[in-house]
């Protein structure tokens, strides 16, 4: 008898780092700033923020003192990545908007999953994030995708994926930045994305003492300001505009009503800017939104939650209560339910 007979064959082995361009659309930006700035309040999409200069400066926002989400989600994810992996179960996870990748590290190790697959919207930027990650986790196998994966009907047909459960994750409280109303429709798309046997780890901020949030978006040393500011500097530098950044003062207010932060520049004069040959009138006082930032208590989530599709199974919230890891299974599909996917602008990273 052959010695090779009665061994399996040998499956060829995966390369550590793939990279996949589903070339996603540009956004028309010209258009999204006409139909912003024609709303009441003026308001732009929070992703306008992150160029590079703004992606350096977030960075920069998420290591101040009073910025504390950040190191808040990295602690539980340190301290419960074994717990978290063992109800998550076996599969590929998949990050939703990886960005710099640098909080999935704990869940890694604690999961050995067979392959890490990062979504992103920025290639060049994703292909950096997913070769520092493969050097910090050499046996995994990283698979990057560039895409808008609110818009991704699913996922590409990669040996990575074939017949691998799929694991969800979405840290930072991205989620915030949409209304409820666009919230439920981008959850239901993760369910859609994952399948019915998925799971989805998501990090959600939750309400708090007003003094505490207002400090957190508005930093002492001036990261936040700047950061905001640095949106009229691409508007100009993209769309030929002429905004003066010192003629508007940065200012984040919780609304308790609406449990969200708000974030504006505020006209500081009555003032007429134009962006690509169109006039914009500013009347002092008058705020343009940057971005929102939604808290949702547990309970308040749990239903969100439920309204796209999701159940929760298990919840770990830092002592404070300030921030809590939600873990959904997806409710069973009735044999009526069709799905319809979500309407969506691009969201921030907060």
């Amino acid at each position: 008898m052959s010695s090779q007979q009665g061994l399996r064959p040998r499956l060829a082995p995966q390369p550590a780092l793939t990279m996949v361009d589903l070339h996603p659309a540009p956004a028309d930006m010209a258009r999204l700033v006409n139909e912003g700035l024609s709303r009441t309040p003026k308001q732009l999409p929070a992703w306008f923020l992150y160029d590079s200069e703004g992606s350096r400066l977030f960075d920069a926002i998420c290591e101040q003192p009073e910025y504390g989400l950040t190191r808040t989600e990295t602690a539980l994810l340190r301290r419960h990545a074994p717990a978290m992996a063992a109800a998550l179960g076996e599969g590929v996870l998949v990050e939703f908007g990886a960005g710099s990748a640098r909080k999935v590290s704990p869940l890694l190790d604690a999961l050995a999953p067979p392959a890490y697959v990062a979504l992103d919207i920025s290639a060049a930027h994703l292909e950096q994030a997913c070769r520092n990650l493969q050097q910090r986790h050499p046996p995994i196998p990283v698979l990057g995708i560039c895409c808008d994966y609110s818009l991704l009907e699913q996922l590409p047909e990669q040996p990575l994926l074939a017949g691998q459960r799929r694991l969800g994750f979405s840290p930072g409280s991205s989620l915030g930045n949409f209304d409820p109303h666009e919230a439920v429709p981008l959850l239901a798309q993760f369910a859609r994305l994952l399948g019915s046997d998925g799971r989805l780890l998501i990090g959600i901020d939750q309400p708090r003492s007003a003094a505490a949030l207002e400090a957190a978006y508005n930093d002492r040393a001036g990261h936040s300001a700047a950061f905001a500011r640095n949106l009229l500097t691409r508007l100009n530098r993209e769309l030929n505009g002429s905004f003066d950044p010192g003629g508007f003062r940065y200012e984040a207010h919780w609304q308790a009503q609406e449990s969200r932060i708000v974030m504006a520049l505020v006209s500081e004069h009555d003032q007429q800017v134009s962006l690509d040959g169109t006039p914009w009138q500013f009347a002092a006082g008058e705020a343009l939104v940057t971005e929102y930032s939604h808290k949702y208590s547990p309970q308040a989530f749990i239903a969100l939650a439920a309204e796209a599709g999701w159940r929760a199974l298990e919840r770990w919230s830092a002592d404070d209560g300030s921030f809590s890891l939600h873990l959904l299974q997806p409710f069973p599909k009735r044999p009526h339910q069709a799905d319809s996917g979500p309407d969506l602008q691009r969201g921030g990273r907060r």
